[in-house]
């Protein structure tokens, strides 16, 4: 896959540093801003870096399920086919906008064996194309949603000129907050978005928070064991202090559930105050030099061989 020219990166930097141990107190060799190519991933794996009717009247009966249940649920193959994810598509199959003809669909349990006559507000559903991943460096400011109330700009505001020619409908794997930068992650698979997304999936999420406040490696290491805020629950997070100049310091955080802003959370009740976050890895890929604005995507080979790895850890 083709990656942009490299340059001096963003301030902070975004690119991966090595694994092993080395630093004193860190289960990391000493490294900040700038850090060079990644080092071998869990399993001997590295983390290569990355270079988108409702019907009048009574409905009538959803369809007869074939009673070997053949096929897949309607929810799921909407969902493959890049129309939302399945989750989405149960709420658009409640407010009877799915059709399979002129019938209106009651169930998101309908089991089809193809998306053939099946219609979403009226136009027809095509097959699912052949499933596609794109990385965006997401900058500050931008909304992870298709459209604002307040009115605020959105990332598909930005990925109109990011993404390359023919990408078509994409969505978000996760999100990153309004004033959060870095890696994002699209798909046009919902299933594929659904899977990645899943804290029981068990895909890393890496990022780097700038934070002022006094903290020490040891009150960090204690993040692994997770911890409670506010009566809710965090899982574990492997975080590592990486530079400090005063009372300023950036720190890696590596974790598995992505609640609701947990990385900011999760600070601030250490007593931090956080200036800057970014995302700088999801699963085996980098944000690397990836410049701010700009989308690439994936090597299909590269998301297949992750998918595969991922097992039967489906959605």
């Amino acid at each position: 896959m083709s990656r942009p020219p490299s340059k001096s990166g963003p301030p902070g930097g975004t690119t991966r540093g090595p694994r092993g141990p080395g630093r004193p107190g860190s289960r990391r060799s000493e490294g900040g801003p700038g850090r060079t190519a990644p080092g071998p991933r869990k399993g001997g794996t590295e983390r290569p870096p990355v270079s988108q009717f409702r019907s009048t009247g009574k409905p009538p009966a959803p369809p007869q399920q074939p009673k070997d249940r053949d096929g897949d649920r309607i929810a799921k193959l909407l969902a493959r086919a890049g129309i939302a994810s399945r989750r989405e598509v149960e709420r658009m199959i409640a407010e009877g906008r799915v059709k399979i003809g002129e019938e209106v669909v009651t169930t998101p349990a309908t089991v089809l064996t193809s998306l053939a006559g099946v219609s979403v507000d009226g136009v027809a559903v095509k097959a699912a194309e052949p499933t596609r991943l794109f990385a965006f460096h997401k900058p500050a400011g931008l909304i992870t949603a298709e459209r604002d109330p307040a009115g605020r700009p959105t990332i598909y505001t930005a990925l109109r000129n990011a993404l390359p020619a023919g990408a078509g409908r994409v969505m978000p794997v996760g999100r990153l907050d309004f004033s959060t930068e870095g890696l994002l992650l699209l798909t046009n698979d919902g299933g594929f978005k659904r899977q990645l997304e899943l804290p029981s999936t068990g895909v890393e999420r890496t990022y780097r928070a700038r934070a002022f406040g006094d903290i020490s490696q040891a009150r960090l290491e204690d993040l692994i064991e997770g911890i409670e805020i506010d009566g809710v629950r965090y899982g574990k997070i492997d975080a590592n202090l990486e530079r400090r100049t005063g009372r300023n310091q950036w720190i890696e955080m590596t974790l598995t559930e992505g609640k609701n802003r947990e990385v900011r959370r999760v600070l601030e009740h250490l007593g931090l105050e956080v200036s800057r976050l970014l995302r700088v890895g999801y699963g085996p890929f980098d944000l690397g030099d990836l410049p701010k604005g700009r989308a690439v995507e994936i090597e299909p080979k590269q998301v297949t061989r992750f998918r595969d790895s991922l097992g039967g850890k489906n959605a």
